[in-house]
Formats: C-alpha cells, structure tokens, sequence
C-alpha cells in the first residue's frame, strides 16, 4: 500500500489528517446526532472561537468596519462579529447535516423573491449564471435549485489535503450538482459549454482566488474580485444574475436581483469592469441588509493588512 501524498508531491501531514478527520466526523457523527444537541454545540464553538480573538476574527472585524463606515473596532462592531460567528456555525453544521434533509424541508423552509428571473431565463433555454457572496447557506440553496429541477455547474476550490477536497465534491455531487475543480482552463471551458446548453452555472464571487481578479470599489474602498462570472456571460450570452442570502430565523432566506446587461458599448475588458463593478454594488446592497450573515473571515480590501485593520483594539 503506497503512502497518500498532497497535491504538491508532499506526504500528508499530520494537520492535513487531522483536519480532515474532523471533516469526516462531521459528515456522520454531527449528521446523526439529534439536531437541538448539535446547534447548542455549533452555537459554543461559535462563541469560543470569537473569545479567542484569533486572526480570522480580527480579519472579520476589519471587515465589518468596512461595512459599517468605521475607522475601528468598537462595542457594535465586536457583537456584530459574534453574530457572524454563529451564523457561520450554522452554515458548517447545516453543511453537515443537509444530506438528512429532505425535499419537502429543503423546499418548504426556503424563503425567495425573485425566482422567476432565473426560472424564466433557463426554460427558453438561455444559461444563467448566479453570482453570490459567502454569505448565509450557499450550499442549502444550491440544493434548493436542484430540487426546483435544475440542476447546475459549479466549481469548488481545491483543498489539502486532497481528500478533503474529495470529501466536498462527494457531498455537493451527492445533493445534485456539477463539480469542477477550481483552478484551470478546462473548468472555464466546461462552463461555457453548461451555459451554452442553456444550463445554470453557480459561482461565489467576492474575493478573488486567483491573479486574475478586478479591482472594483466596494463599501468605499478598493477590493479585488474575479472576473469569471461577466467574462462567461459576456461570451456565452447567459444571463448574469446575482443573488444574495442570509437567515431567517429557522428559515433560508435569499434574494434574486436583477440581470446585469453587458454594456452596449466598449471593448471586451471594458464591458466585463463595468459588469463586475455592477456585481459588487449589488452585493453591498445585500450585506449592509443582512452583515451578520456575510461569512468573510479573509482580507476583501486590497489595502487591508492581512489580519486586520484596526485589529488591535476593541476587545
């Protein structure tokens, strides 16, 4: 039996393999457990996960700052971050245990305005590409479409070790979608061809993942987000729709905004600035709405310091 190695040549570390234990512990163990039990636990690692003060915390604070016009970390801000905490424990044990779901729950307790737009462009056979932030269940609405009837393309990052990232193609195919690999020329090619078909393509496009991302402004300052979604409707001619979410109450709540037209005029990398620019405007609309739904524990803003700006204080 030859020794599993991670996607760089290297043999798996022991944080690789614990990391993803706990993955693999999730998707039974937490899956099984009585549900009431599972959210009181979610709910305390949220909470001492935001007592830490850890990195990603600071990060997410910074951020909120953003959001909320603020030079620093103040008192609204630190109980804000505490919301998002929890609301992002809730979006890793709903990960955990949506394949216990089922279709009438999944249905029943999604809240939508707006659907037609999507619904209406897909059945006269024209592709869609719905763009959202990371912000509430992505993974839960995913599994509404599907469920809706139409099936979809996404890509997914990839992940060490690599049978982490195995674990989540595993359980995003398992609720109906198309799962491609991140990086790649193919994966953009096969979502032409999705689109083309008249198919819907799903993306998160609020950071950039690679060296290839826009610079847009976004709550007032400079942040760099791909340009993948207006690039692949500007050639395929899908719709670009986006899409906002967040939580209310025991209810999935999610809006679906309007098209994005490619510009009339320009050249191409002009017209996919303009359209990505336009994206990033609706998605402040949506997380000045619903911050404490807005999972971002990365830096967004190019002159962000990586660990947060205004980090320091607060506490």
């Amino acid at each position: 039996m030859t020794t599993p190695r991670r996607r760089d040549g290297a043999p798996p570390s022991l944080r690789d393999e614990v990391t993803d234990a706990v993955y693999a512990l999730g998707w039974t163990v937490v899956r099984k457990m009585p549900e009431s039990i599972a959210r009181l636990a979610f709910t305390a690692i949220a909470d001492r996960t935001w007592h830490r003060y850890g990195s990603g915390v600071r990060q997410l604070e910074a951020n909120l700052c953003r959001v909320l016009g603020k030079d620093a970390v103040d008192d609204e801000v630190r109980v804000l971050s505490k919301k998002v905490l929890r609301s992002y424990l809730r979006y890793w044990l709903e990960v955990f245990r949506l394949p216990e779901y089922d279709k009438a729950r999944i249905l029943g307790r999604m809240r939508v305005t707006g659907e037609k737009k999507i619904f209406t462009n897909l059945d006269s056979g024209r592709g869609v590409i719905l763009a959202l932030p990371h912000m509430g269940n992505y993974e839960h609405a995913g599994a509404w479409l599907v469920h809706c009837g139409y099936p979809f393309t996404t890509v997914a990052e990839r992940l060490e070790p690599a049978s982490l990232f195995d674990r989540f193609v595993e359980f995003r195919e398992s609720l109906g979608m198309e799962v491609l690999a991140h990086k790649g020329a193919s994966a953009y090619g096969r979502m032409a061809q999705r689109l083309r078909a008249g198919r819907p393509v799903c993306l998160v496009v609020d950071r950039d993942l690679t060296d290839s991302g826009i610079d847009v402004e976004f709550f007032g300052a400079t942040a760099r987000m791909p340009a993948v979604s207006a690039a692949l409707a500007l050639q395929t001619g899908a719709a670009l729709i986006p899409v906002t979410l967040w939580y209310e109450g025991e209810y999935w709540a999610a809006r679906v905004h309007e098209e994005i037209p490619v510009p009339d005029a320009g050249a191409r990398q002009e017209k996919i600035q303009a359209m990505t620019q336009e994206l990033a405007h609706v998605f402040e609309e949506g997380i000045a709405a619903h911050p404490e739904d807005w999972h971002m524990l990365q830096k967004v803003w190019v002159d962000d310091p990586a660990g947060g700006r205004g980090a320091g204080g607060g506490r």
